[in-house]
């Protein structure tokens, strides 16, 4: 056998061997970024119930619909998307905070229909909870910004000041705890504008403060 055939030959059975061999197909990704929507969803819904916690407007219709909708099934949306783009942090975080705000609407409204209302101790420990939850998450955001670093810590606080007030039945806490949470979702929605203001005019209009 010649030599060029025995190269021909060895590159035949190299190349039958890398068909054989499982192959990854890179889909470039030209989705639209979520979390905007999903931090503006949990930013104007925060504002508005906080409003009732401080003592601005009653809870009502105009808080649980929002609550239901834009808090919580926009989020969950949001966290779909974010597991569509692999975004681990992203999906957690919105479908997580969107459940919370339909099972707190659900809080209010099972009632109604004869179910047992939650009291104090049993709403300091749901919110406790979540105050736990989002201490997991806010470690997680040393790896994005100090933007919404400074709103999971916001958010952190908010949650244990909530529970408190539920388990001491201090109102001036839960007050306190209302004026707190409009700053929270006050940093939320500046964290939704940055990315979209900077995604639009292509460069920094809102800093983030990007630990990188």
């Amino acid at each position: 056998m010649s030599d060029v055939q025995a190269v021909s030959s060895t590159s035949v059975r190299e190349l039958t061997r890398a068909a054989s061999l499982p192959h990854e197909t890179v889909i470039r990704d030209s989705t639209a970024n979520p979390a905007p929507l999903g931090l503006m969803g949990f930013g104007l819904t925060t504002i508005l119930l906080n409003m009732h916690n401080a003592g601005f407007i009653g809870i009502g219709s105009m808080i649980l619909a929002m609550g239901l909708f834009y808090g919580g099934l926009a989020q969950v949306i949001a966290g779909y998307m974010e597991w569509k783009k692999k975004n681990t942090f992203g999906m957690v975080a919105f479908t997580s905070y969107g459940f919370f705000w339909i099972s707190l609407v659900a809080l209010v409204l099972l009632p109604r229909f004869g179910i047992e209302a939650a009291d104090g101790r049993a709403m300091a420990a749901y919110l406790f909870v979540w105050g736990l939850f989002s201490l997991v998450l806010f470690v997680g955001t040393f790896r994005t910004s100090r933007a919404l670093m400074l709103v999971f810590l916001l958010l952190c606080v908010l949650f244990f000041l909530l529970a408190l007030g539920d388990a001491t039945g201090n109102k001036a806490i839960t007050r306190l705890a209302g004026y707190e949470g409009i700053l929270c979702g006050l940093g939320a929605m500046y964290v939704g504008a940055a990315q979209i203001w900077n995604e639009m005019y292509g460069r920094t209009v809102l800093p983030l403060g990007s630990f990188e």
